[in-house]
């Protein structure tokens, strides 16, 4: 029997795997530099693996959980990534066993009381806890302003609520650690526009709009953003600032 959570990614698991960006290694780097141990981080929330693979060039182990048995099932594979179906909130993991707990485009969906509670049980004394999140994608002023009037406009009504929060940066989520400062993280791709759209085609607000008005819609939308951007195969930088908050439960 499957969790009971908001499952929003599992019906396009593979197309997530596939269109989904990976995460700076800038980024991955500063999360094994401030951890006291590099011995075990926990990647929750992990989709399908993208942060998971990357720690695990810096830890001895990483565990890795996500309520969404198909993205489990679609998961990168890489010795030393041990993943489970687990939701964030309750997990099998032992008191103090782990050196970080990562959380990669994914908190905003959980039960942030619950889920901190969890986070303080298994962190080691001085363990570190990371968060970050991509809203935006930005390719240029004429692209983005198409993809806001085609795309973006009317999918407004058809995201779910905790978006916000993303949205928000995080600010509003109240981390029961001490807040570290963290330094500034984007994401710079190199994507043609069949890559673009996959990614856009991720999107729970897209599927809810195409369930909604039929796969018209998201055809029209994607021959507007077509004629501003070319050919299909030109290659145009793609940049998503992200949010990012950190903490580290302090000594005993």
């Amino acid at each position: 029997m499957k969790n009971s959570f908001t499952d929003l990614f599992s019906d396009k698991s593979e197309l997530y795997a596939f269109a989904r960006p990976r995460y700076p290694q800038a980024l991955i780097e500063w999360v094994a530099v401030m951890a006291p141990y590099r011995n075990i981080v926990w990647d929750c929330g992990t989709g399908n693996g993208q942060a998971a693979w990357d720690l695990k060039d810096y830890f001895e182990q990483v565990w890795a959980t996500d309520p969404s048995e198909e993205q489990i099932a679609n998961a990168m594979l890489k010795p030393g990534i041990s993943y489970s179906v687990q939701a964030a909130e309750s997990v099998t993991f032992p008191n103090r066993s782990l050196d970080a707990v990562v959380v990669a485009q994914a908190l905003h969906w959980f039960d942030h009381a619950r889920f901190f509670s969890e986070v303080k049980r298994v962190l080691r004394p001085r363990g570190v806890f990371f968060a970050w999140g991509y809203s935006w994608a930005h390719v240029s002023p004429e692209i983005d302003m198409v993809v806001k009037e085609a795309i973006l406009n009317p999918l407004e009504p058809f995201w779910a609520p905790q978006n916000a929060i993303l949205w928000n940066q995080y600010q509003s989520i109240e981390m029961p650690l001490e807040a570290l400062d963290t330094p500034c993280f984007e994401i710079e791709l190199q994507w043609s526009l069949t890559q673009y759209l996959a990614y856009i085609h991720t999107w729970s607000a897209t599927r809810a709009a195409i369930r909604a008005k039929g796969r018209s819609f998201f055809e029209s939308a994607c021959a507007q953003v077509e004629k501003s951007w070319g050919l299909l195969d030109t290659a145009k930088k793609v940049r998503m600032p992200l949010a990012v908050i950190a903490g580290r439960l302090p000594d005993d």
